[in-house]
């Protein structure tokens, strides 16, 4: 007995082939998770080489100082009453300090890795007024033990002896500080003061070369204090708690001044407990590279489901409006080029740069699936609609990727405008079959 010939209705194929497709879209994100993933991989050892590198030339400076050291004699009566002396100290800070810097950025490679360095030169200049506690005796101060220090993160930044003038004397500063209140890392000298300076104002002047990577910071220990840098990098990010108060970014570099007073620090020039935290006070700037390939390429990414959707939808269209029907492998084997030409992008933009790297990225897989299409359909109108539709989509994405605060905005526009032409292209798609 012969099964009857069930024909099945032209709207309920469409129907079917709709929905397949719809779940290879699906599916077909799944391949873009593990481009995902391995961006991530290669942006962590991109992050790898650089602390590597970093730590090798010089890692993050943290900069503090000049700062007096000053001990003295204390006697106490302990439990039995005896008379017990001991050592105390207390800290002088700068009444005025005025930082002027330089900084010249350097890039290392490593690899197919690049890294971002920088090498600093800095002028201190300024004047301690030499006033002790109310209640210290000037008598106990132990005069020949005092201290001129300064605060930094990294010794392998040092390039140059770090020698201060103070009160007219040049003192070499060496590693290694008194007490770590203020800095725990740093260098000291002998600085030659007596009691009959005490009120006076004693000036001080110091050159400082160093290196670093990415990131500089301050801490303003002085009464009055102003820093003025400048660069010829064009993307820093002004950081810590304070932002300067003047600044200028161009192409060319930029120029960042901060201004204190002793009205908005927490502390005077003379400190016998220091309560406060100074590293809360720390301002300066990190040395960025605006948005790397693996940020940009992680960006692009994220559109994989609107390349993948509408170009699907687009065989879609042509397949019913044409009458050629296009097998659920031909729709992966479309679907596979798409997602390679994430893998083509992080790869060529490792040794390009990323806008060359997403044009030839582009340009590939356009061919591809246009003279795919041109196989398929059998005419050169149909590849050329394909072609045309993947450069503004991919063009539409670089625009994208390349905004920042309006990326949000641009996109929503965008897709709406994409999905409105869609609309008004699949109007005589005779979806029912009569």
């Amino acid at each position: 007995m012969e099964m009857p010939n069930i024909r099945v209705p032209q709207s309920v194929k469409s129907f079917i082939k709709g929905s397949a497709i719809a779940i290879l879209i699906l599916l077909m994100l799944i391949p873009t998770a593990f481009v995902s993933n391995l961006i991530d991989e290669r942006a962590i050892r991109q992050r790898e080489v650089s602390a590597e590198v970093g730590n090798k030339w010089a890692s993050a400076q943290t900069l503090s100082g000049p700062f007096l050291y000053v001990p003295f004699k204390h006697s106490a009566t302990d439990a039995q009453g005896k008379l017990v002396e001991t050592i105390q100290y207390f800290w002088i800070l700068p009444e005025n300090l005025n930082v002027t810097g330089t900084i010249h950025h350097q890039i290392r490679t490593r690899s197919i890795f690049k890294v971002l360095l920088y090498r600093a030169e800095l002028y201190n200049k300024g004047n301690f007024v030499i006033n002790i506690p109310k209640d210290v005796d000037p008598q106990t101060i132990q005069w020949s033990e005092i201290r001129i220090c300064y605060g930094l993160s990294d010794f392998k930044g040092i390039e140059e002896r770090m020698i201060i003038r103070f009160n007219g004397t040049d003192n070499e500063l060496s590693p290694g500080l008194p007490q770590q209140d203020i800095a725990d890392i740093g260098l000291s000298a002998a600085a030659v003061l007596d009691k009959e300076d005490i009120g006076k104002n004693i000036s001080f002047e110091s050159k400082v070369r160093i290196k670093g990577s990415e990131r500089l910071h301050f801490i303003p220990l002085s009464g009055n204090s102003a820093f003025s840098l400048q660069s010829d990098w064009p993307s820093p990010s002004f950081d810590g708690n304070i932002l300067p108060s003047e600044r200028n970014l161009s192409d060319s570099g930029f120029t960042a001044t901060w201004i204190f007073n002793k009205a908005n620090l927490p502390f005077g020039t003379v400190l016998k407990d220091s309560s406060f935290d100074e590293r809360a006070l720390a301002f300066g700037l990190t040395l960025i590279q605006p948005a790397d390939q693996y940020a940009k390429a992680q960006r692009t990414v994220k559109y994989a489901i609107l390349i993948i959707g509408l170009t699907f939808s687009l065989f879609f269209i042509v397949e019913m409006m044409q009458k050629r029907p296009v097998h659920p492998v031909q729709y992966v084997l479309v679907g596979m080029a798409l997602v390679i030409f994430y893998t083509l992008l992080l790869s060529i933009s490792e040794f390009l740069s990323f806008d060359i790297a997403y044009l030839i990225a582009m340009l590939a897989t356009i061919a591809l699936v246009a003279l795919y299409a041109k196989g398929h359909f059998g005419n050169w109108r149909s590849a050329g609609i394909f072609a045309g539709i993947l450069t503004l989509l991919y063009g539409f994405i670089f625009v994208l990727i390349r905004l920042e605060d309006t990326a949000l905005l641009v996109g929503s526009i965008g897709l709406f405008i994409i999905l409105s032409i869609a609309m008004y292209a699949s109007r005589k798609v005779n979806w029912y079959g009569k």
